[in-house]
């Protein structure tokens, strides 16, 4: 598979995600896929668990997924995706799997902000 077949999948993935029919987005999995939260320490098989635990997640309204980074390779490919729902923000740090023009596998972090600590306020700039 090529690097830009890969980073289509994704995008792909991403497009499907925003229309929030979390069942269409099985048309870029795999029968067998995996995700995986590390930090939570679960796994979600098969694409109806995973759209099964999108669509239940409580929100304020529709979900939205701006893509600020997405880094293909042959089989693989890794998005920064910011996720809100108006309300709610949160960023992810996706890594794919991609099969045979399929995601077969994400692992996925979704880190926590945190305020920086003052005794470096002298060497840093603050991003807004």
């Amino acid at each position: 598979m090529s690097v830009s077949a890969s980073r289509e999948i994704v995008l792909e993935f991403w497009r499907l995600m925003a229309t929030n029919d979390f069942w269409s987005v099985a048309a870029v999995l795999t029968p067998d896929f995996l995700l995986e939260w590390p930090q939570s320490k679960e796994r979600i098989r098969g694409a109806d668990r995973f759209a099964r635990v999108n669509a239940e997640y409580p929100a304020h309204g529709p979900w939205c997924f701006s893509i600020n980074r997405l880094v293909a390779g042959e089989s693989e490919a890794v998005s920064d995706v910011t996720v809100t729902d108006g309300v709610q923000r949160a960023r992810a740090i996706s890594f794919f799997t991609v099969e045979e023009g399929r995601i077969s596998r994400v692992v996925e972090f979704w880190p926590e902000p945190y305020a920086a600590p003052a005794n470096r306020d002298h060497l840093v700039e603050r991003i807004e």
